[in-house]
């Protein structure tokens, strides 16, 4: 398929800035954790869970569709979706997954929305400063642990909550928010390198002006 964005990796190295002050208009950016069950939604302030409840098949492809469509405007800056983990086979729900992130993907190129793709560790160490901050957990632990992880860090960090059913989605695409905000130059706050190294994994669109980059 033919970007309309085309895609880039921006180089390590990247400088240090303030956090945003949040009283001025910052971009309007969106992250979005991509589920079958449950999408996390956020622009970096407030988080939501798009449920599709006991919908299925093609019925919950458009419901996903629809609801991205209807929270994301058009004259949105930028969205950052998470990526597909590299430890990911092909079991159960993965092709309809495909054909979830191709459709979301495909309607916000026909919005003319950029957007960028960010792997998941690279979100994990964005919020946590490490790709596996709970591998001193047992292993039957550990992907619960890091989820709670990084739920506790948009708490403490941004002050969104993120409650209920579909938390951790919501979480995440406050993480993937962020990214994208601290991307464009308005970070929401100050981080050290060992969490801002992680933008550097993200692919990000070429042909947007990055403000204060």
């Amino acid at each position: 398929m033919t970007a309309l964005f085309d895609l880039e990796t921006p180089a390590a190295g990247l400088p240090t800035r303030p956090a945003a002050d949040t009283t001025l208009n910052l971009p309007t950016v969106y992250g979005l954790d991509l589920s079958l069950t449950s999408t996390g939604i956020s622009d970096g302030t407030t988080a939501d869970a798009l449920i599709p409840g006991d919908r299925d098949g093609h019925d919950r492809l458009e419901f996903h569709r629809l609801a991205v469509r209807d929270r994301i405007p058009d004259e949105t800056s930028l969205v950052v979706i998470e990526g597909v983990a590299m430890s990911v086979g092909y079991r159960p729900g993965v092709e309809e997954m495909t054909y979830l992130r191709g459709i979301i993907r495909h309607d916000l190129w026909r919005r003319r929305i950029p957007f960028a793709i960010c792997p998941p560790q690279h979100r994990i160490i964005y919020a946590t400063g490490r790709a596996n901050p709970a591998k001193d957990y047992p292993a039957s632990k550990r992907k619960t642990a890091a989820k709670g992880m990084v739920r506790d860090a948009v708490r403490e960090r941004y002050g969104v909550p993120c409650e209920g059913r579909g938390r951790y989605d919501q979480a995440d695409s406050v993480v993937l928010a962020a990214m994208g905000l601290h991307w464009l130059g308005f970070p929401l706050a100050v981080l050290p390198d060992t969490h801002r190294r992680a933008l550097a994994g993200v692919t990000w669109p070429l042909n947007i002006p990055a403000v204060a980059r």
